[in-house]
Formats: C-alpha cells, sequence, structure tokens
C-alpha cells in the first residue's frame, strides 16, 4: 500500500456564494486540514508534502478567485493523476435568486464583479461546467441554512461521527394552536420575554436575526438553552441504545412564531452534525 492510499482529498468548489467557506469549516470541524483559496498550481506540491504527515485528511476550496483558474486547476487534477493520488470533487450550486440575495445581504463582489451580478453568475456557472461534470458529490445550498450543509456534509464523508440509527424532528409550536400530536418530549419557552410585544419585531420571526439578538439578550435565554442543550446531549444516546428509530421534540411559545422558532433553529444548529435531524416550524405563518 502506497502512503497515498490512506490519504482523502477533498476539493471544493462551484458556484461563488454557494457556500464554499461553511463547507470548509464544516470539514475542519471534522479534523480535516484545511486551506481556503488554494492556487491551483500549488496542490500537487502541498500534496507531496501532505503525504508525509500524520493527518491524511485534506480539503481545499479552489475556485474562480484564483487567475488563470481553469487551465492551472486541470493541470493540477492531471498531476494527481499521474502521480496515483485519488481525489473527491466537491461542487455547490444554489439558484440564482438566492445567490443574489446572499450577495445582497453580505454585501461582498462576485468574482467576475466588473458585469452585473446576473450576468456574473450565468457567465460562472457556464464557465464552470465542465469541472461540475467531473465532480463526484454536488449539493444544492438553496434551501439549505449553514448548520444544515454542515449535517449533510458529515452525512456524505463522515458517517461514523454522526449517529444515523434514530430520526430527529424538532418542531416549534404555538400552545394556541395545541400540541403536536406525536410529541416525544415538550419543552414551554412561554417564559422567555416575548418579542410579539416589541413593536419593531412583531412582525419578524424566530429565524431573523433581530430577533434573536433580542432574546440572546436576556440572561435566562442563555441558561435555559445550555440547559436544554445538555440534556438532550446526554439522554439521545440512550433513546438511541435503548432501540428507539424516531425522537420528536417540540418546543412551544404561545403563537409558534418567535421564541419557538429561535430555540429550534440554535438546538438544530448546535445538535445538527451529530445526530440526524431535521426542524421545521409548524405555526410560524399563522396569525
Amino acid at each position: 500500500m502506497s502512503e497515498t492510499d490512506n490519504l482523502r482529498l477533498v476539493l471544493i468548489t462551484g458556484l461563488s456564494g454557494a457556500g464554499k467557506s461553511h463547507a470548509l469549516n464544516s470539514f475542519e470541524d471534522l479534523g480535516y486540514y484545511c486551506v481556503d483559496n488554494m492556487p491551483p498550481t500549488l496542490i500537487p506540491k502541498f500534496v507531496d508534502i501532505f503525504v508525509q504527515s500524520d493527518n491524511k485528511k485534506v480539503a481545499l476550496v479552489c475556485d474562480m478567485r484564483g487567475a488563470a483558474f481553469f487551465e492551472d486547476l486541470f493541470k493540477a487534477l492531471h498531476e494527481l493523476e499521474d502521480s496515483d493520488v485519488d481525489y473527491e470533487i466537491l461542487f455547490l450550486v444554489a439558484d440564482e435568486d438566492v445567490l443574489i440575495r446572499r450577495y445582497k445581504e453580505t454585501r461582498r463582489r462576485h468574482p467576475l464583479g466588473s458585469i452585473s451580478l446576473p450576468e456574473a453568475i450565468q457567465k460562472e456557472r457556464e464557465a464552470l461546467s465542465e469541472l461540475r461534470g467531473k465532480a463526484n458529490r454536488e449539493i444544492d445550498t438553496s434551501l439549505m441554512k449553514p448548520w444544515e450543509l454542515k449535517t449533510r456534509i458529515v452525512e456524505l464523508y463522515e458517517p461514523d461521527k454522526r449517529d444515523r440509527n434514530m430520526q430527529i424532528r424538532i418542531i416549534s409550536f404555538g400552545f394556541k394552536y395545541s400540541l403536536p400530536p406525536d410529541a416525544d418530549l415538550v419543552f414551554d419557552v412561554r417564559f422567555l420575554p416575548n418579542p410579539h410585544y416589541v413593536d419593531h419585531l412583531k412582525a419578524l420571526t424566530g429565524e431573523d436575526e433581530q430577533v434573536q439578538e433580542y432574546l440572546w439578550r436576556w440572561p435566562e435565554t442563555a441558561k435555559y438553552f445550555n440547559m436544554v442543550r445538555e440534556l438532550l446531549q446526554y439522554s439521545i444516546p440512550f433513546y438511541v441504545k435503548e432501540g428507539k428509530t424516531s425522537l420528536v421534540i417540540t418546543i412551544g411559545c404561545t403563537g409558534g412564531k418567535h421564541r419557538s422558532v429561535f430555540l429550534a433553529e440554535e438546538l438544530g444548529r448546535t445538535l445538527g452534525s451529530k445526530f440526524n435531524l431535521v426542524v421545521e416550524h409548524r405555526d410560524i405563518h399563522k396569525e
């Protein structure tokens, strides 16, 4: 067995704004040595050095921020193949309207920013088509939050680090609309300060940053969240050991729009990389 046989090299690429930085952070949390915006010409030399190291898991982001991207990248890939170095390409995509919204929210400049944003996105999509065809895996992040992307990456690349024997659903709800009938655990957060009574927050939801900042401002929020998180991290493995195949965790506030949504999102973000879970907001759009 050659030294390169134990090396796992993941090249992260795709559309600008599709979440490559979040993906790289996820790989770093999984113990990969990570480098952002690696010049393609350096990849073979970097791999040669890394083969001699103890850490055999590497993730690199290569995208159109680099000059002469395509010519250099395909040359580097050929060099890896000639050296019998296995690599995987993870390609991230997202819908055009989602990419435009993300760029407007962050106010970042597109790598092809000398033209209009829609034109730049389309031009990049066309330019990356050949590389996309070489990808081993593709993830569409259009409807994903960062923690959901992390959950997907763990599932694809390090499944042993995630307990997949039990499906967990975290459901936010409003007590005024009744308790979810399939609830296994119920947490009542109606004691937390209510954003409904703050004029500029009333029309928002627990998914909005302003509401989250308001709730984190109160010490009882952080204390209660940490207690619930610790309880779930302690108890879930015992449910798995018992052989339970599904667990429904419900978080309730009065209307199911602010506090319960906020806590469900935070628990999903914290537990999502370890457990097989989804987050649902049953009553978020009810009046």
